[in-house]
């Protein structure tokens, strides 16, 4: 199987880096796993509507760019579906073989309209917001963890 993390924004932070190359080294052995990083755009405070889904367009626009029409595209979103550990794994395991899959992480705002709609399945970690630069993490611990029934 082979797995992209499309995220929007740079990890800044060391210990977010050394966990993610942590698990990347550890994932390697069950899937191929690429995180691909898009350029997030800087929100100006106390942003208005418009500005704020300007800036989401075109962050959503970058996502799409880096999106194939063969890929099976998974979204993080607030409003996913919230699954456990092994349910995830058999949310995946549903995929159709030889279809890539693309976890998409967006930015601050979220993620624009046109990425919802080309998602072909959402899930939601929590109904907390987290930082985008953690949902990395928390996403390739999962993927890590389903790693030997995935491979």
């Amino acid at each position: 199987m082979n797995v992209c993390i499309v995220a929007v924004g740079k990890i800044k932070e060391t210990y977010l880096e050394n966990a993610i190359a942590d698990y990347l080294n550890g994932l390697k052995r069950y899937c191929s796993v690429e995180v691909i990083e898009i350029k997030d755009e800087r929100t100006p405070d106390r942003a208005s509507d418009k500005e704020e889904a300007i800036i989401k367009q075109l962050e959503g626009d970058r996502i799409l760019s880096r999106i194939s029409d063969n890929q099976y595209v998974i979204t993080l979103e607030i409003e996913g579906k919230m699954l456990t550990s092994k349910t995830f794994l058999s949310t995946l395991k549903k995929i159709p073989r030889g279809k890539d899959i693309v976890f998409v992480i967006g930015g601050s705002l979220g993620l624009s309209v046109d990425v919802i709609e080309r998602s072909n399945y959402a899930i939601s970690f929590s109904k907390m917001t987290f930082p985008h630069q953690l949902m990395r993490v928390i996403l390739l611990e999962q993927l890590y963890r389903c790693g030997p029934h995935i491979s």
